[in-house]
Formats: structure tokens, C-alpha cells, sequence
């Protein structure tokens, strides 16, 4: 029998995986997967299901049947490549499974800041609204996002899936030239910054983009302008912006990454308590429906490759054995 196992489905471990089983019968089916415990779990397997436990060389050595990793993520940095691709190993991950629910996640920020919606929550719940003197209790600013405009940096599938929608409600979008990027005539941050009243981030972390929202370009941006982060933590100077929204110089934020995940050993902007600071825990991207297409393209990954036709490959393909 072929077995198949599933390496660490915590995260994907509430959805119907009967797909799954579908296409290669049982599968075995681990939460989580210490790195010691890799070896003996995947020793006879044909194929491997994993997400981010490491995928070393050493472990690919004991793995003498295995043919192929399916990755339920895009990124496959946990994997040796290399090592996978000497040993026939085909690796497919899976792609664009989250856009519709990062973009709904980027504006529920944008709409949660632009309301005070949070405030406002937090007024009721404190009594403050049944002590008002007329029917209205107005203590916070609330915008309309139309007429406002939305800088973008990144402007790949997500970036330029928030821009249509920004479009819809009205709004004016300005799209920044990414730093080690391939050479545009768009402008450059700086350029756009004093111009933008929302800035949306949906570029990789990369050298060039490390803390690419520092001091200097908070200074840039609109004393109520709003920073909207479901990209990656390291893109931003946290302690910068904290600084920043501690004095007003920037109206407000919505964060769904920080520069350490998960952050066991704190962040200052966990700590901030700041009204116009909201904190998700990197999950722009995991509605259900989102996370069932993992599961869907996992199976036509798995289907294909037993086929003959790997689908969504790192690197070369390599033959089903």
C-alpha cells in the first residue's frame, strides 16, 4: 500500500481532508511533528504532506521510498531542495490560495481604523455611550475612505487585488516602486508617501525591504495617515512605529505580522496599548475557504504527480516512479 503522511496538519486539522484519502487512501496524519521524530515518521512513506517542520538532507537520506513532498504553504524554505532533487524527489507546493482573504483582512483594517471602530466598541462596553446626552456619541473620528488614497508596495496578485477593490469604494491608488524590484517608471516611496492617506504593504521581506517603514518614511506620511502591514513583520521598525503612533504622528495602524513569529519573546507593540493600534495574529490569509483550497490543490498535486504530470513544482520535475 502506498502510504502517505501528513507531517503537521495544525492549522488545516478542522477542514475535510476525506480529499486527501481520496487520492492516495489513508493517510496518516500527525498535529505536529517534532524534528526528532521525523525520520521514523516518514521512513516508509511514498509521499510526505508537510507545512513547516524542516525537511533536512539527513532526513531526506532515511527517506528511501519517498517520491514526493507536497508543501500545503507557497513558501518551501524548510525543504533542501537540492538534496530532494537528487534524490528524484519532486517537491509541489501549493499557490494563490488566500487573496480573496487577505484582501477582505486588509480592509477590515482600513475600514476598523477609518470608523474607530474599535474605540467605539470599547466606549459601549465601558458605559460611556449610555451617559451620553443625545442619541449620537461622536468622541472618535470617523472617514470615509472614498476620495482617500491608498499606496501600495508590491503589486503582484495581492497588491493588485487590493487596488481593484480600493477602486470600487472610490478611493485614488498610488503604487510605489519597490525597492529591489525590477526597474519601473513607477515612483519611489518617498515620492508617494506625503501624498497617500492609507499605505498597504504586500511585498516580500527582502534585504532591500528590511524595515522599509522607518523613521524616515513615517516622517514622510500624513499626521492621520494609516498603516495597513499583512505582509511580513521585518518590513516595518516596529519600535518606530510605536514611537509614532504614541505621538500622533501617524493616525493609525493595522498589523497581522510582527518581525518574530509567534512572538514568545514580546514585541514593544504588543505592549504599546494604543486605541489606534490593531494586532491580528498572522491570519490575513486563513479563512476557511482559503485553507480548504490548500487541502483541494494538495490533492490535484498528489493526483497529478501519481499521474505523471506534476503540478506546481519547485524547481525541475521529476518523473513518478
Amino acid at each position: 500500500m502506498m502510504q502517505t503522511t501528513f507531517l503537521d496538519s495544525e492549522g488545516l486539522d478542522d477542514l475535510d481532508l476525506t480529499l486527501l484519502n481520496e487520492v492516495c487512501g489513508p493517510v496518516r496524519v500527525y498535529p505536529t511533528s517534532h524534528p526528532d521524530q521525523v525520520p521514523a515518521r516518514i521512513a516508509d512513506a511514498k509521499i510526505v504532506i508537510v507545512n513547516k517542520v524542516p525537511l533536512t538532507r539527513r532526513i531526506l537520506q532515511g527517506a528511501g521510498r519517498l517520491g514526493l513532498i507536497s508543501v500545503v504553504a507557497t513558501g518551501t524554505d524548510a525543504i533542501d531542495l537540492l538534496a530532494a532533487s537528487e534524490r528524484g524527489i519532486t517537491v509541489s507546493n501549493c499557490r494563490a490560495y488566500g487573496t480573496a482573504s487577505v484582501v477582505q483582512h486588509v480592509f477590515a483594517g482600513i475600514l476598523a481604523l477609518s470608523t474607530s471602530l474599535l474605540p467605539y466598541t470599547a466606549a459601549v462596553r465601558a458605559g460611556r455611550w449610555q451617559k451620553a446626552s443625545q442619541f449620537c456619541f461622536l468622541d472618535h473620528p470617523i472617514r470615509e475612505i472614498s476620495g482617500k488614497t491608498l499606496g501600495i508596495v508590491g503589486y503582484g496578485t495581492l497588491g493588485r487585488a487590493v487596488a481593484e477593490v480600493a477602486r470600487t469604494f472610490g478611493m485614488r491608488v498610488l503604487i510605489a516602486r519597490r525597492p529591489g524590484g525590477p526597474p519601473n517608471d513607477r515612483p519611489t516611496l518617498a515620492e508617494i508617501l506625503p501624498q497617500i492617506d492609507i499605505l498597504s504593504l504586500h511585498c516580500p521581506l527582502t534585504e532591500q525591504t528590511r524595515n522599509l517603514i522607518d523613521r524616515r518614511a513615517l516622517a514622510l506620511m500624513k499626521a492621520d495617515a494609516c498603516l495597513i502591514n499583512a505582509a511580513r513583520g521585518g518590513l516595518v521598525d516596529e519600535v518606530a512605529l510605536c514611537e509614532a503612533l504614541r505621538e500622533r504622528r501617524l493616525g493609525g495602524a493595522a498589523i497581522d505580522v510582527l518581525s518574530s513569529e509567534p512572538p514568545r519573546e514580546g514585541n514593544i507593540l504588543l505592549t504599546a496599548d494604543l486605541p489606534n493600534l490593531i494586532i491580528t495574529p498572522h491570519c490575513a490569509w486563513a479563512s476557511i475557504e482559503a485553507r480548504q483550497t490548500i487541502i483541494t490543490q494538495t490533492a490535484d498535486n498528489i493526483r497529478a504527480y501519481l499521474a505523471g504530470t506534476p503540478l506546481r513544482v519547485v524547481g525541475p520535475p521529476i518523473p513518478s516512479r
